[in-house]
C-alpha cells in the first residue's frame, strides 16, 4: 500500500509534463474493480487512478460510483490501477484528471516543478508506522538497533527512522536495511527482516485476523511533523485552470462517497468487496470498521487540509535534506473544491 516516489519517478514526471500535454488512454488491463462505463451520452466519462491496488483507503470512491453520486453530477467514473509510471505521472501528464497520491509524493513533485495539486485528504491523520511481529521483542524504537528493517531503499525511510529513534537517543546507523521489493509484510518478516513500515488499517488488521500479534509504532506519535496526509486525492493545475466545474462536481460526489463510508462502514465494505471480488471479504470488513471513523476524525468536514500540516512536513524534509528547495505550500494543496467550503 505504501509506494514511495523516488528520484527516477520525478525524472519521469518532469519528462512527461514537458513533452506531453495531451490526454492519453490508460492501459486497459490496469482497471480493477471499477464498474463498466454507462452507455449514456449525457454522462461525461472520466478516470480516477489509484495509488496502489484497491483497498479501504479507496472505499469512498467505489461508494460514490455504487450509490450514483457521480452520476448525479453528470459523471461516469472509471476507477483504474496505475501503470508502471505511477498515479502521479498519469495525473501530471493529463492522462487522467484525478488520482490518489500521498503528501510525501506531492511535496517532492511540487519542488521539482511537477504541477499536481492535492484537493482532499482521504484520512485526516497518518495511520502508518513501523510494525514488528511481537516475538521480536521490540518494545520501542530504541529496540530497532541491531534489528533488520525491510523497506524500499528510499532515503525517506532512513530519515523517518532517524527522527523517531533520535527521540529515544537511539542510533539509526545500527539498523540493518534490506530492500524487500514486492514481498509483503508477512512473507518478509518470516524470511529475513524484523520490522517494516505499514498502514495499520490494512496490514495491521490482517495481522489481527491471522492471529499474528504485532507491535506498532505510529510515526505521528513521535513527531507532529510526521502527522502528514496519506493518502490524498490529486488533480493537475491544467484541470483546475481549464475545467474547475469538473473538479467541483467530482469533489461533491467523492465527498458524498466518503461521508457514506463514514456513516455506513459495513455497507461500504460490501460495496468494495463486490467491486473487487479478489479481496478478502473479512479483511475488507474489519479494515473498513477500523478506518471509517478515521477518514474525518477531528476535522470539521471530510477532506479538509491544513497549511500547517503541509508546512511541518516540508520543513522536516528540508531539515533532512530530502528537498532541493522549500515547498510553496499554498500551491501544493487547496480546499476550495470541497463542498463545505
Amino acid at each position: 500500500m505504501y509506494k514511495k516516489l523516488g528520484i527516477l519517478l520525478l525524472i519521469t514526471l518532469m519528462t512527461i509534463v514537458t513533452a506531453c500535454g495531451s490526454s492519453g488512454t490508460a492501459n486497459e488491463d490496469s482497471g480493477a474493480g471499477s464498474e463498466e462505463p454507462a452507455a449514456s451520452e449525457s454522462l461525461r466519462d472520466i478516470k480516477v487512478v489509484l495509488d496502489w491496488t484497491p483497498n479501504t483507503n479507496h472505499t469512498g470512491l467505489y461508494a460514490a460510483v455504487s450509490q450514483g453520486f457521480y452520476e448525479e453530477e453528470g459523471l461516469n467514473v472509471e476507477i483504474i490501477q496505475p501503470g508502471q509510471a505511477g498515479a502521479d505521472t498519469m495525473v501530471a501528464s493529463g492522462e487522467v484528471p484525478f488520482g490518489v497520491s500521498y503528501q510525501e509524493g506531492v511535496t517532492q513533485a511540487r519542488t521539482q516543478g511537477v504541477p499536481i495539486v492535492s484537493i482532499a485528504a482521504v484520512i485526516q491523520h497518518n495511520t502508518s508506522g513501523f510494525a514488528a511481529p511481537a516475538d521480536r521483542n521490540i518494545e520501542s524504537p530504541k529496540d530497532f538497533e541491531g534489528k533488520t528493517y525491510g523497506g524500499w531503499g528510499n532515503p525517506i525511510d532512513s530519515a523517518v527512522l532517524d527522527t523517531i529513534m533520535g527521540m529515544e537517543g537511539a542510533d539509526v546507523s545500527k539498523v540493518n536495511n534490506v530492500n524487500i521489493g514486492d514481498a509483503d509484510f508477512f512473507t518478509a518478516t518470516k524470511r529475513d527482516i524484523d520490522f517494516a513500515w505499514i498502514f495499520y488499517a490494512w496490514t495491521g488488521i490482517e495481522a489481527e485476523l491471522r492471529g499474528e500479534p504485532i507491535d506498532m509504532f505510529y510515526v505521528k506519535d513521535y513527531s507532529e511533523k510526521l502527522d502528514y496526509y496519506t493518502p490524498v486525492l490529486i488533480t493537475n493545475e491544467a484541470t483546475i485552470d481549464e475545467d474547475p466545474e469538473l473538479v467541483k462536481a467530482f469533489m461533491r460526489a467523492t465527498t458524498k462517497g466518503y461521508e457514506y463510508t463514514i456513516d455506513h462502514p459495513e455497507e461500504a465494505a460490501g460495496i468494495l468487496s463486490e467491486a473487487v471480488p479478489d479481496l478478502d471479504k473479512e479483511l475488507v470488513l474489519e479494515s473498513q470498521k477500523w478506518l471509517s471513523p478515521k477518514y474525518q476524525d477531528d476535522a470539521a468536514h471530510w477532506g479538509e487540509q491544513k497549511a500547517e500540516v503541509w508546512q511541518n512536513y516540508s520543513d522536516w524534509m528540508v531539515e533532512h535534506e530530502l528537498l532541493d528547495q522549500p515547498l510553496d505550500v499554498e500551491k501544493a494543496f487547496t480546499n476550495e473544491f470541497l463542498p463545505h467550503q
